[in-house]
C-alpha cells in the first residue's frame, strides 16, 4: 500500500469520501407476494422474514418498506386456481391488479410500483407460456403476455418486468402498451435469465414449479456469457428501458461485460437462493449474516449494477442509512 493509499484510509470520513461504489436506496427493489384472499399474512418457511399478503394486506408490506427508505417494488401474484393459459395473469380483477389498486389509492406516487409479466405462477403447467403438442408455444404466448402488462398498467403499475424469456416479448409489450396509450410506461426486461437451481425457494414461495420438463428451452444455460449478450441487445432494440440479470453473484461477469457494452440502467436480481443460503448460514453461525448481506450488495454494484432487486431491500436501506454501505 502507498503512502497516499494510507493517507486516505487514516480516517473513517475518508474512506466513506473516497469510496468507489455507492449505493442509495433509491437504488433497491423489493419483492413481494400476493396471494388470492383476504387477511392473509404469513411468513414464507423457504424465505425467512419475508412475508406473503393477500391484497387487503400488502400494504402493510409496502408501508414497511417505505418506512426503511424504499420505495419501489415488484409484485408476484398467486391465484386461487390456475389453468392452462394462465387466464388469472391478465385478468382484470387478478390478484396483482388487486394489489395495485388498493396501493395506489393509499400511496398514490409515493410507492413505484414494478410487476412481474409472466404466465408461469398461473398455468397449471407452471410453465411460462403456452403449451401445444408438449412444448412452450414462444408465439402464441406473446399476445397474453402482453394483455397481461397492459391490465397491470391499468390497475397502476408504474412500470412492467417481463420475466418469461418469450422471444420478442419485449416488442409485443411495447407495441401493446403503445397501441393503448401508455407510451411512457417503461419496460424492465429479464434480458438475462438463466435456467438456475438459485429459484427453488421462488418456486415453493410463488407456488411456481414446473409440472413436467423444465425451462432450460427458454431460459439460458448458465455456461453461456456471449448469449447473454446478444439477448440483451435484442431487447434494447425492441425497445426495453432497463435489462435485468439473472441471479445476482453468479453473474457479476455478466454484470459487468453489460455495463461496458449498453447504455442502458442494469438491474441485478439477487435471487431466492442466494437470500436462503444467507439465512441458513447466518442461523447455524457460520457467518455474520448483516457483513455478508452488505459485501454481497456491494459486489453486485462494484460490477456495474444500477438497481439491485433483494429480499434484503430494508436491511440494506438501513445499512446505508447508517453509512455501512453506501
Amino acid at each position: 500500500m502507498d503512502i497516499r493509499t494510507r493517507r486516505l484510509r487514516s480516517s473513517e470520513t475518508l474512506r466513506r469520501m473516497t469510496r468507489e461504489t455507492r449505493m442509495s436506496p433509491d437504488s433497491l427493489i423489493y419483492p413481494l407476494f400476493v396471494r388470492e384472499g383476504s387477511g392473509v399474512e404469513e411468513e414464507l418457511p423457504s424465505l425467512p422474514g419475508q412475508i406473503r399478503y393477500s391484497p387487503d394486506t400488502v400494504e402493510k408490506g409496502v408501508d414497511a418498506a417505505l418506512g426503511a427508505g424504499v420505495r419501489s417494488f415488484l409484485f408476484f401474484g398467486l391465484p386461487a386456481s390456475k389453468d392452462e393459459s394462465g387466464a388469472g395473469a391478465y385478468d382484470d380483477n387478478g390478484v396483482v391488479q388487486q394489489a395495485l389498486r388498493n396501493i395506489k389509492k393509499t400511496y398514490k406516487n409515493d410507492a413505484f410500483l414494478v410487476t412481474d409479466v409472466c404466465l408461469c405462477e398461473y398455468t397449471s403447467h407452471g410453465h411460462c407460456g403456452l403449451i401445444a403438442d408438449g412444448e412452450v408455444d414462444n408465439d402464441t404466448t406473446l399476445p397474453l403476455l402482453a394483455k397481461t402488462a397492459i391490465s397491470h398498467v391499468q390497475a397502476g403499475s408504474d412500470m412492467v418486468a417481463p420475466s418469461g424469456m418469450m422471444d420478442g416479448t419485449v416488442a409485443a409489450l411495447r407495441e401493446g402498451l403503445d397501441a393503448g396509450g401508455y407510451t411512457g410506461v417503461p419496460i424492465m426486461s429479464y434480458a438475462a435469465k438463466y435456467a438456475s437451481a438459485f429459484y427453488g425457494p421462488f418456486r415453493d414461495a410463488a407456488g411456481s414449479a414446473p409440472q413436467f420438463g423444465d425451462r432450460k428451452t427458454y431460459q439460458m444455460d448458465w455456461h453461456n456469457g456471449r448469449e447473454a449478450l446478444k439477448r440483451i441487445h435484442a431487447d434494447r432494440g425492441e425497445g426495453a428501458d432497463i435489462i435485468i440479470v439473472k441471479p445476482a453473484l453468479p453473474c457479476l461477469d455478466i454484470i459487468s461485460k453489460a455495463r461496458a457494452e449498453t447504455p442502458l440502467p442494469i438491474a441485478a436480481y439477487s435471487v431466492s437462493g442466494e437470500y436462503a443460503m444467507v439465512k441458513a448460514a447466518a442461523a447455524c453461525g457460520y457467518m455474520d449474516e448483516y457483513k455478508v448481506m452488505c459485501e454481497s450488495a456491494v459486489g453486485v454494484f462494484r460490477a456495474g449494477a444500477d438497481i439491485l432487486i433483494t429480499y434484503y431491500a430494508k436491511e440494506l436501506a438501513e445499512a446505508i442509512r447508517k453509512g455501512d454501505i453506501g
